[in-house]
């Protein structure tokens, strides 16, 4: 028996950990903590069992053509070759008749990590900008408003800083599990936790002060303690008086809520805003990690930028412990420059979908941007995190669904399932079966490639070589190094993507024939190989210069921290953050919040494996205990959670966590058990996507990212289980039920 060991990055959730992996003939057998003392308890239980999923019978090894009814699940396994050419050939007929914006694209990065800007450097080099990806209501669009307001988004020092602020947020041992232990590092040291959540989190049981705010009410919270800052001069001056612009007007909306105001808004007592926010700005350093909550609010850009204001005017930006401004790594190409944004000319450039309506991450705004890019970081396009020149995915929809303004019909979903992965799934599917040709490159069958007309079978992070940029955010490379083969025909995105252009007659903008190739193109301004460079480095870390604006600037159009925007301004939006309320509606009184994520899952993944399913086996519903008996509801009960909207139904667990008048539901439920027996494995009865209503008056007004936390709803009790119970696995019996933290 021949065993060797690997130093891979998983990309089962988007922390990127690096792990070590045995190997024995040729198969993974193990996979470990790294050995690397500053990284050794960055891992979880996903992580560590991830072969075991990958092993699954179930896995797709071939490609697969549709031959029946779009969504019958009736397949024959043809060759690469006659798929490609098939694909090739329908793309051209729908390019040729409605222009190339009839193309579009939704992916997540951290599954199809190795394609190094390949997909965006294709639709590019065709004259597509519609592609989309769930970074647009997560993280990436937390990266778009940061560089309106800043120019980059900064990385949290939180291994050298004093304080952290969490809002909503809830890093836990197999969830953001890195972040989980740097918390415990710093408070281990002396330092303070400050948590603003509607549920009593298990951050918010260690926390030194929690805010028990009701959801979706960040925005007013942050202009609370602004308030406070400002009367009681807690900012830093100098930096104020030298490096931002706009500070005298953003005074006077802050005037606009005083603590009573807040308090009203939040249901958080004015001295405990006003404690919350004597700490932040009285710290030595203080860190606020990026969280999902405030990127899926009506009030989105404005939390976002009161966030990004918190840092710069408390003196916490871009000094060591606070949040720190990498920009791009010039040790690595970046992805931004490989994605070839320049071949994109400025007509089709205007016909992105959300271009004209939701701008912030969209072109429109990257041109915007662009020279003072360049001025302070070299070049002109800074796709961090993969959040900006994105199309807006309700935008999109509508449009492949109803043909306004213009015609969708061909789409590809890569690592991405992407009928669960967006608000409105009704609005979705219509969308997906309105297409002239679907392409999904995956692992497993799912309620989204069971729609397509192909299926190709994609490779997993322990097959593929790779060094990990941490999505152009921060100077970190770290070695990925394969483990083993692929099964059966299972390629890469990169090969599928360079496969396709080749057919369509780009091969002269990808001259690269493999993975290596690409990689080693890439890692030139090192000087050396991908093989070279995983002999030398576990990982790189290139330096940072702490207030680098004092030479450069910041990336905006004053070359200061826009506490106005100026951008914003001239787009026709509130220059100024603002609270706003969502849509409110008497017969529906609970404040549904929805993307729960859970420890064995990460999206809508992970639930084919039963080691892993057995620790969430169903779809729940967390309710607090005194709402519970108001409704004449007890644990293990089946209940439907509506909205105006849609419903989905799923099993009571009562939370004494839980802030009373909320509902939680976590996200991505299906049953992949089931994906052959029901249309989309009953993710059209589980999944919460159902609830969400994108009208506009639902959306942020400048991103078009809906509301996902404290819309209203209701729940009712149900009679008992859906008809297609019987053929879930692993069912509960009420004694079984986890509790897991919140």
């Amino acid at each position: 028996m021949t065993s060797t060991t690997k130093r891979a990055v998983c990309t089962v959730c988007d922390i990127a950990c690096q792990l070590k992996v045995t190997v024995e003939d040729g198969a993974v057998t193990k996979i470990s903590p790294p050995d690397n003392p500053v990284v050794h308890d960055n891992f979880c239980v996903k992580g560590l069992q991830a072969h075991k999923l990958y092993a699954r019978p179930e896995r797709i090894t071939k490609p697969l053509k549709r031959v029946g009814e779009r969504g019958a699940g009736e397949w024959e396994e043809v060759s690469w070759e006659s798929a490609m050419d098939d694909i090739a050939g329908r793309l051209k007929a729908v390019v040729d008749e409605h222009g190339p914006e009839a193309f579009a694209v939704s992916t997540s990065n951290w599954n199809t990590s190795v394609e190094g800007g390949m997909g965006r450097r294709f639709m590019n080099v065709l004259g597509s900008a519609n592609w989309v990806s769930g970074v647009a209501m997560c993280m990436g669009n937390t990266a778009a408003v940061n560089k309106i307001t800043y120019g980059w988004f900064p990385w949290p020092d939180l291994l050298n800083t004093d304080m952290v602020v969490l809002f909503g947020h809830n890093p836990r041992k197999h969830s953001w599990t890195p972040i989980y232990n740097l918390i415990r590092q710093m408070q281990a040291k002396g330092g303070k936790l400050i948590v603003l959540d509607p549920r009593v989190s298990g951050q918010a049981v260690n926390a030194d002060v929690h805010l028990q705010l009701r959801a979706g009410t960040d925005a007013a919270m942050m202009l609370g303690w602004l308030k406070v800052i400002f009367d009681e001069g807690l900012y830093d001056e100098e930096f104020v008086r030298d490096w931002t612009h706009g500070f005298d007007e953003l005074k006077e909306r802050v005037d606009e809520y005083p603590l009573e105001r807040v308090e009203e808004i939040t249901g958080v007592p004015r001295e405990q805003i006003a404690q919350a926010a004597r700490m932040y700005a009285g710290a030595r350093s203080a860190a606020i990690p990026w969280g999902p909550t405030l990127d899926q609010q009506v009030s989105s850009t404005s939390a976002i930028r009161l966030q990004a204001i918190l840092r710069a005017v408390c003196g916490h930006l871009d000094v060591p412990g606070g949040e720190l401004m990498y920009g791009f790594n010039e040790e690595m190409t970046s992805e931004s420059i490989m994605e070839l944004h320049e071949a994109l000319t400025p007509e089709q450039r205007a016909k992105q979908l959300g271009y004209d309506t939701h701008p912030v991450y969209t072109h429109r705004v990257g041109e915007m941007l662009a020279p003072h890019t360049k001025r302070v970081h070299g070049h002109e396009y800074a796709n961090v995190v993969m959040g900006s020149y994105m199309a807006n995915p309700t935008d999109l929809f509508r449009a492949m669904d109803t043909g306004d303004p213009y015609p969708v019909k061909a789409f590809f979903t890569l690592g991405n399932n992407t009928l669960m992965s967006y608000p409105n799934q009704q609005q979705v599917r219509r969308a997906l079966m309105n297409q002239d040709l679907i392409v999904a490159h995956e692992l497993f069958m799912t309620p989204t490639a069971q729609l397509a007309d192909y299926v190709l079978p994609g490779d997993t992070w322990l097959e593929r070589p790779n060094v990990h940029d941490s999505f152009g955010w921060r100077s970190w490379l770290i070695t990925s190094e394969q483990a083993t083969q692929p099964p059966g025909e299972c390629r890469s995105v990169f090969a599928f993507w360079r496969d396709l252009a080749v057919r369509m007659g780009m091969e002269e903008h990808f001259p690269w024939g493999t993975i290596e190739d690409l990689l080693d193109e890439r890692l030139k301004p090192l000087d050396m190989s991908f093989q070279e460079f995983t002999e030398r480095h576990d990982m790189r870390i290139a330096p940072n210069p702490y207030r680098s604006y004092r030479k450069t600037g910041f990336g905006t159009p004053t070359g200061k921290v826009e506490l106005y925007s100026t951008i914003l301004d001239e787009l026709g939006f509130d220059p100024l953050p603002y609270h706003r309320a969502p849509p409110q509606n008497a017969d529906y009184p609970y404040n549904v919040f929805i993307g729960v994520r859970e420890d064995p899952y990460f999206q809508t993944g992970q639930r084919q494996l039963p080691s892993l399913r057995k620790m969430s086996p169903v779809p729940k519903t967390f309710v607090h205990p005194d709402d519970a008996a108001r409704e004449g509801l007890v644990e293990g009960d089946w209940a439907e959670v509506s909205t105006p909207h849609g419903k989905l139904s799923a099993i009571v667990e009562l939370r004494p966590d839980m802030r009373a008048g909320h509902l939680r539901v976590p996200h991505g439920w299906w049953f992949p058990e089931l994906i052959d027996e029901i249309p989309g494995g009953g993710s059209d009865e589980h999944n919460d996507g159902m609830l969400i209503n994108d009208t506009d008056e639902h959306l942020d007004r400048e991103q078009g990212v809906p509301h996902f936390k404290g819309f209203g709803g209701r729940i009712d009790r149900l009679d008992g289980p859906p008809a297609h119970w019987a053929g879930v696995l692993h069912q509960p019996r009420p004694a079984d039920r986890p509790v897991t933290p919140a």
